[in-house]
């Protein structure tokens, strides 16, 4: 199904757990989750106060001096967490992103034996010597995961399955947010703000503060996703691209022409590292599975490791490998569909 506009959802019934309005909108999150892979929801209960506090923080971190940016830049890290700078991160065609962004997740303690053994992406996040940044991005972070665990739950329930299908693979997900800026860049037109890509995880919920999304639709055409204010962009990742077998459709999207400044603020919500995924056996078909099973942090990891330029140097030296059955990247979402069967 060819789709030409992204649609709206007020998610109120769902939030305030009214029994009249919720199954409506479980119905609509499904929908679009089938036929579309994206849409906006509104009604979402997340305070603008702390919206606005996280944009502050934002504002004021990539403000600073690179050199100063750069004390925590995200190489230093072993758990991918820090400062990315411009051209860091490389997307499709090998196009460096012009964007910085600041990555963090679940801010997990040193001593957490996951971070000791070595996980790639699990332990403490790399904070900035920077006042009043760290207190309003995690409680933004605490309230777009809450919500995330609502959606979750719908999604489960859109599925013709009972809302608790996927709540025991959710105790200390690798869930990064994200703060992107996107500098005034009058010569845009002639090079991406962020390649052509999928999410790698279960889903997004992003918050931009300007229009220059757009999402590709069967017949290759990239569409906007309008820019609403309090409105977030809901979208679908491999993983549940996985699960359900490609009855939810993980769809591909990038930022173009960004000629003014931008501010984005994605939380892409996951499941536990260790959570295996592969088809539910209610969506495969006579015909067998579509997708190879993956471990859920192993995915997110070998995409990630194949987009950051710090982390090809480590798998040229041999200091980090990618795992067994890593994809390449870009082998999921609308556009793989049209040109290969997945495997």
């Amino acid at each position: 199904m060819t789709f030409t506009s992204i649609p709206t959802i007020d998610v109120t019934g769902l939030v305030t757990g009214d029994p009249v309005h919720r199954g409506a909108v479980i119905a609509e999150l499904g929908r679009a989750a089938r036929e579309i892979g994206f849409a906006q929801i509104v009604g979402h209960g997340i305070d603008p106060a702390s919206f606005a506090a996280v944009q502050r923080a934002a504002e004021r971190f990539f403000a600073q001096p690179d050199d100063v940016k750069m004390k925590v830049y995200i190489g230093n890290s072993t758990n991918h967490r820090g400062y990315v700078p411009a051209g860091e991160e490389v997307f499709a065609g090998a196009t460096p992103d012009h964007k910085e962004a600041y990555d963090l997740s679940i801010d997990l303690p040193s001593d957490h034996p996951d971070y000791l053994a070595g996980n790639p992406l699990l332990g403490p996040n790399q904070w900035p010597e920077l006042d009043d940044f760290a207190e309003p991005v995690s409680t933004y972070y605490d309230a777009v995961f809450s919500l995330g665990r609502l959606l979750l739950r719908a999604f489960a329930e859109a599925l013709g399955e009972p809302a608790d299908l996927f709540d025991k693979h959710v105790s200390t997900p690798p869930a990064q947010l994200r703060l992107i800026h996107y500098p005034h860049d009058p010569s845009a037109a002639d090079r991406p703000g962020i390649g052509a890509h999928t999410d790698y995880e279960v889903f997004t919920l992003l918050r931009p503060t300007a229009p220059g999304l757009e999402v590709v639709n069967a017949d290759g055409t990239w569409i906007d996703v309008p820019y609403a204010d309090d409105a977030f962009v809901l979208n679908i990742g491999d993983l549940l691209e996985i699960w359900t077998n490609g009855e939810f459709t993980a769809t591909s999207h990038r930022v173009r022409k960004v000629s003014h400044e931008r501010y984005s603020f994605p939380l892409f919500f996951n499941v536990d590292y260790n959570t295996w995924v592969e088809p539910l056996p209610q969506f495969v078909t006579t015909g067998g599975p579509r997708y190879d099973g993956v471990r859920a942090g192993d995915h997110l990891f070998a995409q990630t490791a194949q987009s950051f330029t710090y982390l090809q140097r480590r798998l040229a030296s041999g200091e980090i490998t990618l795992p067994d059955n890593a994809r390449p990247l870009y082998s999921l979402g609308r556009e793989a569909q049209r040109s290969a069967p997945a495997v």
